[in-house]
């Protein structure tokens, strides 16, 4: 009786480490790293020599384990030459998947909102076969001018596409040109800015490239999306009257330019001499400052309609906005924020 319950419990510690082990031996190799490469199975490659490939591209942690989940699950037959986008995020079955189906050649690269030009080509950088050089370069040269109608009325300087790179997350193909890749952008703000927005835009006596300016400062002085119309109401109220904008988030991006970034600006900062800088010019700056998303955007054109000449982060720490009317209901506003946020440093 004795060696009956020994055998058994044997047999449920050898079945459970089995289970254990094919469970790891399936997991992706690195959970958290979403980068995409292009791996390349030419045709007739047998399926040991595809595990090989995986391991040399850092898709999976060893060619030994893919090829025992290849055994196991009997796939060595179905694998199909290609080309496939594959990251080490993604679990064995998945790979699996792909390269017995070939369904999938994509790579799927997110543009967060807010991103500039320069920060979108640093993404660029990290997916196997786009590069960051070539990409700077497609976007400075200017080629695109011509293609899209937006762009007409857009700065015609290198930073021309600045605003236009519409965030989302795209499915690129595995081999697109960068160049291609700037018109998938392109093609997305193209897509979400209609007709019924240039005449909202037109209404407020605005063009469409004043309103991603405007949108673009939206997205970077506020990231809550309740506070944006707000947002916008300011700016509109101070262009109304020639009251300069003052946006540290317009200093932000020339400081930027040169490859500094700052947590807090000097005043020195605000006299830094550029056409971007709303502290020492009228009006708008000379171009949008970053690729700002659809709430953004639709704040830009639907601002709410208030008295609200000022704005800081509330000291709640929450990323909301204290709005004001008054320059010394600011000043408050403005010691009360950084006095929280400092406090909340210690």
């Amino acid at each position: 009786m004795i060696i009956a319950v020994v055998l058994l419990l044997v047999a449920v510690l050898a079945a459970t480490t089995a289970f254990m082990y094919l469970q790891m031996l399936g997991s992706a190799y690195k959970p958290d790293d979403e980068s995409y490469v292009q791996v390349t199975i030419p045709e007739g490659t047998p399926a040991v020599s595809i595990s090989g490939i995986l391991e040399d591209n850092g898709i999976v942690r060893n060619a030994r384990s893919f090829t025992l989940y290849t055994k196991l699950h009997k796939l060595a037959s179905k694998y199909q030459a290609g080309q496939y986008a594959l990251s080490p995020s993604m679990t064995m079955a998945e790979i699996a998947d792909i390269i017995s189906t070939g369904k999938v050649n994509t790579i799927k690269l997110t543009i967060p909102e807010g991103y500039t030009e320069y920060d979108i080509a640093d993404v660029v950088a990290k997916q196997d076969g786009l590069s960051k050089k070539a990409f700077i370069k497609a976007l400075e040269s200017g080629q695109f001018a011509e293609e899209y109608d937006f762009l007409k009325n857009a700065q015609q300087n290198e930073h021309m596409l600045e605003g236009y790179l519409m965030p989302d997350t795209y499915s690129v193909p595995a081999g697109m040109s960068e160049e291609d890749l700037i018109r998938m952008l392109l093609d997305g703000h193209a897509n979400l800015f209609t007709d019924k927005m240039r005449k909202k835009a037109k209404k407020l006596g605005r063009s469409e490239n004043e309103i991603m300016i405007i949108a673009s400062i939206i997205e970077k002085e506020c990231a809550d999306v309740s506070d944006q119309p707000i947002v916008a109401s300011v700016i509109y109220n101070r262009l109304k009257i020639d009251y300069p904008l003052q946006m540290d988030s317009t200093i932000q991006y020339v400081l930027g330019l040169e490859g500094v970034r700052k947590e807090d600006l000097l005043n020195v900062d605000t006299e830094v001499e550029s056409p971007y800088n709303t502290y020492t010019n009228a009006g708008l700056p000379a171009g949008p400052i970053c690729n700002p998303g659809e709430s953004a955007i639709m704040a830009a054109l639907e601002p709410a309609d208030t008295d609200y000449m000022f704005f800081v982060l509330d000291d709640d720490l929450s990323g909301k906005m204290a709005f004001s009317k008054d320059y010394n209901d600011f000043l408050k506003d403005k010691d009360a924020y950084y006095a929280a946020r400092d406090n909340a440093g210690e």
